[in-house]
């Protein structure tokens, strides 16, 4: 299967589903969308220094390999993690841990097979501790902006 098509299709596949989330859900968990892709953008520039994977081509198909997956499944995963754990805490770490286990395993394995990316001076473990770092971290970011939030509307 050629990895462009894998690519696109992370995309194409990820917005639709992003159809089924209501515009009220949209607008609420669009800052953490925002902020859990700004992260995976810094990590995959750091991961560029130290050649933590390899795509065949130059930059350009190196920039298009990791957008695909932030403007993608980050994105619209994030969304869909708050979305089906609403004040719920350790739902949205067995929703990351089961997400991250997937997408470190059996899915960075296919990506492989498919030349989509390699794996080089980095391991699936580590792929998934430093996402589920991340999605421990964008949770946090969400705690804030309700507390503040909460706090402005007790002056109201």
């Amino acid at each position: 299967m050629n990895p462009h098509i894998i690519r696109i299709g992370l995309i194409v596949i990820s917005w639709l589903t992003a159809i089924f989330l209501s515009k009220q859900t949209f607008r609420k968990y669009l800052p953490l969308s925002i902020f859990s892709s700004l992260l995976v953008i810094c990590f995959c520039f750091i991961s560029h220094k130290y050649k933590w994977w390899k795509v065949r081509g130059g930059i350009a198909e190196l920039t298009f390999m990791d957008l695909s997956f932030i403007l993608g499944p980050f994105f619209v995963g994030t969304m869909w993690a708050f979305r089906a754990s609403p004040h719920n805490f350790k739902r949205y770490l067995l929703i990351n841990l089961f997400a991250n286990f997937m997408f470190s395993y059996p899915l960075t394995a296919f990506f492989e097979k498919h030349n989509v990316y390699k794996l080089v001076n980095f391991k699936r473990i580590h792929l998934f501790v430093f996402y589920y770092l991340i999605s421990i971290t964008v949770y946090g970011y969400h705690y804030l902006i309700e507390k503040s939030n909460s706090f402005v509307n007790s002056f109201r």
